[in-house]
């Protein structure tokens, strides 16, 4: 099975050979660039990561090559942090797919690429990118300095990065005003992962606009149902008779959530 045919496969049906044939081709720098970009993204899928995959994509992020290559095999390296981060290696019936000692060797590989000022800007935006889906001390600093970077690709990755580490309520209010598509879409995002309250207005705008574009609707759905989850139903009630089906099931999904978290936090 070519990798092609893999990226176009519902993960979960993968053969059980799959993470030895992207490792294969990964670590094949006689490969085209173009395989090896699609090998690393499909690295850092929680089906087939493991320890090998994330010592592969180290090596590939470290050593030096096409940028977004090395770019890529970075950012693929973050879903398996968080899962790791999320569930600590403290059940060992349900134990994260990456070992502890490639956790933390992730987190330590990541920071000395991110500081190493003579990395490609794009591999370090990466690398922070992927770093604070475990977040460590080092990632406050990092976060304020590329948000105060006059250039927006930084500003860009600062912004998402606020949706992982907390401590960035204002910067995320300003990102809100935006007139960058994809800052404001990361602002969306991040107001609802931290639950910002002074981002309700704002947030619930865009659910009743026409004119808002379909990514940046979703991202609201998604974060108006965390921010205040007894409103979200009725907020999102018009869209359940939406032309568009992703928009349908995601009001549905969020209003779900949101009667899910009322249910916790009733007050």
């Amino acid at each position: 099975m070519s990798l092609k045919i893999l990226q176009d496969t519902e993960s979960w049906t993968w053969p059980e050979n799959a993470a030895e044939k992207i490792l294969a081709v990964l670590r094949d720098v006689q490969a085209p660039v173009s395989e090896r970009l699609l090998a690393a993204d499909l690295a850092g899928n929680s089906t087939v990561i493991n320890d090998a995959l994330a010592d592969a994509l180290l090596e590939t992020a470290s050593n030096q090559g096409p940028e977004d290559l090395r770019a890529q095999a970075a950012i693929a390296l973050g879903p398996a942090l968080e899962y790791a981060y999320l569930d600590d290696f403290e059940d060992p019936d349900d134990l994260p797919p990456i070992s502890e000692e490639t956790y933390h060797k992730i987190q330590e590989t990541l920071q000395k690429l991110f500081m190493d000022s003579s990395v490609p800007k794009e591999v370090r935006r990466r690398t922070l990118e992927a770093a604070v889906r475990s977040p460590q001390d080092w990632h406050i600093e990092a976060i304020r300095t590329a948000y105060a970077n006059p250039d927006d690709s930084w500003k860009l990755t600062a912004v998402f990065c606020m949706r992982f580490v907390r401590g960035f309520k204002d910067q995320i209010l300003e990102a809100l005003k935006s007139k960058n598509k994809d800052i404001h879409y990361e602002a969306v995002c991040a107001a609802g992962d931290s639950e910002l309250e002074e981002a309700w207005l704002h947030i619930s705008s865009l659910i009743t606009s026409k004119k808002t574009e379909k990514s940046l609707l979703l991202a609201a759905i998604d974060a108006v149902s965390i921010i205040r989850p007894r409103e979200a139903g009725l907020l999102l009630g018009d869209l359940i008779d939406h032309k568009d089906q992703d928009i349908v099931d995601a009001a549905y999904e969020a209003i779900s959530m949101a009667e899910g978290f009322a249910e916790i936090d009733p007050d």
